[in-house]
């Protein structure tokens, strides 16, 4: 048994559905149209850069196009009169059951692999992981010869991977298309960017969430908007939020900036001991980044005099109005923001008590309010 078996897949979100799996894809119809008209065109690219916040449904429409590309191909000349008009596949097309099983021998699929001698789940994708898709590249292609490489996240590739992968686009293969999934694009070799097409896919908004978190099979929540909000628009962000009940904490938090300036200890207090229980290490994780949120919505507030809408948690709007009424209260937020980004990341890298840096980030945002 290989040391990845019992590993969960590096690209599939915790609670969500494989993107292969996904039935359908919300919120991003302007991405799958653009697509479309290339297709159509007859001149499509080689290579997509397909781009976008995580969790917005970027690898489950590059498997969609995989199952599309592979289940419809590209005439050798002239522009396509019929021209699509929907990415979708039939799920007992032979490609569809192909691709659902794992064996559509005209596909590949890099990801970050298993370190065999560790049995851990490696940080980023090496070089071996793209010289599979020489191999892959050499065999004989069937149905027309169409072949279809996902790389997901291909920020994730090392020096190594990306200068291998880069030898791939600079000379494109026949009648393959490489579809790279990237949420944060800045991090790749200029020259990769160069060489690919951008698909940049948006934002959820909250009646797109919804629907993907229904496809998800997760129970929805009462508060969409809020949900949208705090999740900027992310379907792995709202998961993890109603996983770990998010709502709730980032209320919590909100509360204790209504206390201020004097500040609520007792309610600061017991946030702080939310992160502190056994086995809270996601939990206080996302009390950070609710944390990050509160004061980055704070410093929006002051620097454009209206509170960011939708509220994301009740009051919200009228407690961030009084503590950034003015601009320069706004670059004070800003400033403490910085600064405890900083301290909390250096907290969590040196294994600080969890309860005391919320406590001691609780008294700085404290200071500022005072200021």
């Amino acid at each position: 048994m290989s040391a990845s078996a019992d590993l969960p897949p590096p690209d599939q979100i915790a609670g969500a559905p494989h993107p292969r799996d996904a039935a359908r894809l919300f919120g991003q119809n302007a991405a799958q149209a653009d697509f479309l008209d290339a297709f159509a065109s007859g001149r499509l690219h080689h290579a997509w850069l397909l781009t976008g916040p995580p969790g917005v449904g970027k690898a489950t429409l590059a498997w969609r196009i995989a199952r599309f590309l592979l289940a419809t191909p590209l005439p050798g000349d002239g522009v396509i009169t019929d021209r699509p008009t929907a990415l979708d596949i039939p799920a007992d097309h032979p490609v569809a059951r192909r691709v659902a099983a794992g064996s559509e021998p005209r596909l590949a699929h890099i990801t970050r692999s298993a370190n065999e001698k560790t049995g851990r789940m490696r940080t980023e994708i090496v070089v071996e992981d793209i010289r599979k898709l020489h191999r892959f590249l050499a065999l004989s292609a069937t149905d027309g010869g169409a072949r279809v490489v996902i790389v997901d996240a291909a920020d994730e590739m090392n020096a190594s991977a990306a200068n291998a992968l880069l030898k791939m686009l600079e000379e494109p293969p026949a009648l393959t298309t490489l579809l790279l999934v990237s949420h944060q694009p800045s991090a790749l070799l200029p020259t990769i960017r160069s060489r690919c097409r951008v698909l940049r896919l948006a934002p959820l908004r909250a009646q797109d969430m919804q629907a993907a978190l229904a496809q998800a099979g997760t129970e929805l929540s009462d508060n969409p908007d809020q949900l949208a909000a705090l999740a900027a628009g992310s379907v792995g962000g709202a998961l993890r939020l109603l996983n770990l009940d998010g709502l709730r904490l980032y209320h919590d938090l909100v509360v204790i900036l209504g206390s201020l300036p004097r500040l609520d200890r007792q309610r600061a207090l017991a946030l702080a001991e939310t992160a502190a229980q056994r086995n809270a290490a996601e939990r206080f994780d996302l009390l950070l980044n609710l944390i990050d949120i509160a004061l980055s919505r704070l410093a929006r507030c002051g620097a454009t005099g209206t509170p960011p809408l939708p509220e994301a948690a009740r009051d919200e709007s009228a407690i961030l109005s009084r503590l950034a009424a003015t601009p320069a209260k706004g670059r004070a937020w800003a400033d403490t923001a910085a600064t405890i980004t900083a301290r909390n990341q250096h907290g969590q890298a040196v294994n600080l008590d969890p309860a005391a840096l919320v406590l001691d980030t609780v008294f700085r945002i404290q200071k500022t309010a005072q200021s």
